[in-house]
């Protein structure tokens, strides 16, 4: 079946409504869709997200949902992109990661329409929210989750009503047998879209969502979108604060993922002074020659201007663990020390930061907090600590750093000390379970996410 310009024009109509509607009942999610583009497709039976920008609807599922079902369509699909689950979840098993992506997804959507459960409802039967061992999906991140379903197994995976397969407002199974035209300017495009690949589901799992496969590889575009929709969510919550704190907006807050991902990051628990006054020699300047004290401009004699202390340390290379094994929280805290060693040493901390798994990420220079902020993690795979001091031998010859310092949980077979050649190495662990054969030890402790 192929639509008119009409009916078009009409579903057009009605996600520019839903949208609407968001935004004053749920302000957060209805700026967040302001960015998302859509279109409409027989490439999938119910609705899909590409998890970078794009959101996928059958117009024939649609048709049949309710007004408040296709909100909660929306909110869910915008959800998925902004917590990067394409990109997350590349290395996971797809079928398990989905489960966990759909339960934070659905618990967050839930928790900022006030426990309504009608918001995350088709055909009248709640959609899945809880975790496996019962508690909101809320407070767990969706790499926690995939733990505790392949934990559970099969028996609490249901889908929606743990029936064959019916989505909700009688929706249908039905497929269109051609595409539907062109797009409009409002981010509304139709069409056949590229053949879309949907991933498998366990076994009893019928839920409406079709997850799409995962990219193989993680391109530098996807990055940079990754990036764009950080930037969105920090866009989002702040204007949802002001809407709250002008008394716009009588209901809603910031959803507790985006809370977690724009906080303050914490205060460090390393006394870093400490630390790195004991791996380089401060450059210490009481009084100074240079310029002289104006009051004796006139003078024939310099007199020395005193000066506060001036303690500089550069030349640090700090490499942060992205293995598989480092979760968000574990990488968060890594980015908390390294801003409170700048913190610390008011600004005057110069140096490179680099990420590693398998491999190393280029080193990136920052001489300001403004400079480490910009720089983004990247990994996912396995562990390797030897790289890192190859990687100094070959490509940092002609400026060496004066120390390096590690964040890790430390689950990898370590290198010997000789491959340091004499530079003095950090080892900061997230735990108390791995003890380094060499080098300095320090510990942080990682807070659970709520």
């Amino acid at each position: 079946m192929k639509l008119t310009d009409d009916e078009i024009s009409k579903i057009s109509k009605r996600i520019l409504h839903s949208r609407l509607r968001i935004i004053t009942k749920n302000g957060f999610f209805g700026i967040l869709l302001m960015n998302a583009g859509f279109v409409l497709t027989d490439e999938i039976e119910h609705a899909a997200t590409d998890c970078v920008g794009t959101i996928y609807l059958n117009p024939c599922f649609l048709s049949n949902l309710t007004d408040r079902e296709l909100d909660y369509i929306l909110e869910h699909e915008i959800m998925h992109i902004v917590l990067h689950h394409g990109i997350r979840g590349k290395n996971f098993d797809q079928a398990r990661f989905n489960i966990a992506a759909d339960i934070v997804v659905n618990a967050n959507i839930l928790a900022a329409n006030d426990n309504d459960m009608e918001s995350i409802s088709l055909g009248g039967k709640p959609e899945r929210w809880q975790a496996p061992n019962g508690e909101s999906g809320e407070k767990f991140t969706v790499e926690q989750l995939y733990r505790l379903v392949e934990i559970t197994g099969k028996e609490k995976i249901k889908g929606p009503g743990d029936k064959s397969g019916d989505t909700g407002s009688g929706a249908k199974k039905n497929k269109q047998k051609n595409g539907t035209g062109n797009g409009d300017s409002d981010g509304f495009a139709t069409g056949r879209a590229k053949k879309l690949k949907v991933t498998p589901r366990l076994p009893g799992d019928d839920g409406w969502d079709e997850h799409l496969e995962p990219r193989e590889t993680v391109t530098e575009e996807d990055e940079k979108l990754r990036d764009v929709w950080v930037q969105r969510i920090e866009d989002a919550a702040e204007a949802m604060k002001i809407r709250i704190e002008n008394g716009s907006s009588t209901r809603g807050t910031v959803p507790a993922f985006a809370e977690r991902m724009i906080k303050e990051l914490r205060n460090p628990q390393i006394d870093w002074r400490q630390i790195l006054n004991e791996f380089v020699q401060e450059d210490i300047c009481d009084y100074s020659f240079s310029p002289p004290d104006r009051r004796f401009g006139d003078s024939p004699f310099f007199l020395p201007d005193f000066n506060e202390k001036d303690d500089s340390v550069k030349d640090i290379l700090f490499m942060i663990d992205t293995s598989a094994s480092m979760k968000d929280d574990m990488v968060a805290a890594a980015y908390s020390e390294i801003k409170g060693a700048i913190d610390q040493f008011g600004g005057k901390l110069k140096g490179w930061l680099g990420f590693f798994d398998a491999a190393v990420i280029e080193p990136k220079p920052f001489e300001s907090e403004e400079e480490f902020k910009v720089i983004k993690a990247y990994g996912g795979g396995g562990t390797d600590f030897q790289i890192i001091f190859e990687y100094v031998a070959y490509h940092m010859t002609d400026n060496k750093p004066v120390s390096i310092i590690i964040l890790t949980d430390g689950y990898a077979p370590f290198p010997k000390e000789k491959l340091a050649d004499g530079i003095p190495v950090l080892w900061l662990i997230n735990n108390e379970d791995v003890d380094p054969p060499w080098g300095k030890v320090a510990r942080i402790k990682i807070e659970k996410q709520e």
